[in-house]
């Protein structure tokens, strides 16, 4: 089944208009929109102040939206977790939500992962909704009905698969973020034209792709595989090395530490396609060229990241936790050509090495 992506002006007005189309009956069944503390500072202003345009033919649904329930829950990656789920259920709890309630999850890919996991085992499930307020989430995140948080220092480790109702994309939210938080975005994009075409990449390095065009290559891929028994691999695609990037990180930030902040999930990503790419090139026969120009561009975007050898034995334990994985052997995504994907690759650790070693050399 294809999922419902929106592309809207107005969030709050295509909001009202799906309340009216999923039968949501209030006040009997509550509405509940859930923010970090970002975005209810930034983003929920936006969304709750909007002006009713004219000639809108859902004035009560509109309504609902300013009187809907709020539920805030920490920023950032470090507060992905249980206990954050556990404050959304019983926020649920309190606020009297029965398997009929609708909860927006308004937030970036945090916020829609783990609001996403929360609806879906409250009650056995209850319905949600996803406005993805950054550029990663919303193409990536809040799209394909993966929901997750993060378990014993491994990223997504506890999760379901779990449609949204919709996904409401609206881009004026974009303008809350920095540079930083878009590059984390475009590095998913960067990995949806690999796995497309070489026009695609193309448009990618030279700054001209769009959001819509990067969501329908998730799509496609997502309405194949829904449940990621065969294709829906390909879009890990860097996420082997990007995510054990991203928990080294997160270990390294926990509060008994003092280093700074969580790679973000985009840079992370940046870095594992580059480790990947160079996989590709020597187990698949990617292209060379192909490889330089896309870690060229990296490179400039993204910088290096801040790992050592030291490093490299904790990122190949955190490798082989990877849910594609059967056994102790790491599987990875690889690619023989843009758009020639190739599943279940397998390195060894010299070979995951030697990628870490070009990742940090070039």
């Amino acid at each position: 089944m294809k999922q419902k992506i929106i592309f809207s002006e107005y969030a709050r007005s295509d909001l009202a208009d799906l309340l009216g189309k999923i039968d949501f009956d209030f006040p009997n069944e509550s509405l509940f929109v859930l923010t970090d503390e970002n975005t209810r500072r930034q983003c929920w202003p936006l969304l709750r102040g909007e002006p009713w345009p004219p000639d809108h033919p859902v004035l009560i649904n509109y309504a609902k939206i300013s009187c809907a329930r709020s539920i805030v829950i920490p920023a950032g990656e470090a507060h992905k977790n249980l206990e954050s789920v556990a404050q959304v259920w019983e926020a649920l709890q309190r606020g009297g939500a029965t398997r009929h309630s609708l909860l927006v999850n308004l937030g970036g890919g945090m916020v829609c992962d783990l609001g996403g996991f929360a609806a879906s085992t409250f009650k056995r499930g209850i319905r949600f909704v996803n406005i993805p307020t950054t550029l990663l989430a919303m193409v990536d995140a809040s799209v394909g009905g993966k929901t997750g948080v993060n378990f014993g220092g491994l990223k997504n480790e506890i999760g379901t698969f779990c449609e949204p109702q919709a996904v409401i994309i609206d881009t004026r939210f974009l303008d809350t973020l920095d540079r930083e938080n878009l590059l984390s975005g475009y590095a998913e994009m960067l990995k949806h034209s690999l796995l497309d075409t070489v026009e695609h990449w193309a448009e990618m390095l030279n700054d001209s792709s769009t959001i819509e065009k990067s969501i329908a290559v998730k799509q496609r891929i997502v309405e194949a595989d829904p449940h990621e028994n065969g294709l829906r691999k390909a879009l890990n695609l860097g996420h082997t090395f990007g995510h054990a990037f991203e928990s080294i990180t997160l270990e390294k930030s926990s509060p008994n530490t003092q280093h700074s902040t969580p790679l973000l999930h985009g840079y992370a990503v940046a870095y594992g396609l580059i480790c990947e790419l160079y996989l590709s090139v020597v187990k698949c026969g990617f292209p060379t060229e192909k490889m330089r120009q896309t870690v060229q561009f990296i490179r400039e975007k993204y910088g290096s990241p801040s790992i050592t050898c030291d490093d490299y034995p904790e990122l190949i334990r955190l490798m082989q936790h990877d849910k594609k994985n059967i056994g102790d052997t790491i599987r990875f995504t690889l690619l023989a050509d843009i758009g020639d994907i190739r599943l279940d690759q397998t390195a060894t650790h010299e070979e995951i090495r030697e990628a870490l070693d070009f990742l940090r050399e070039g």
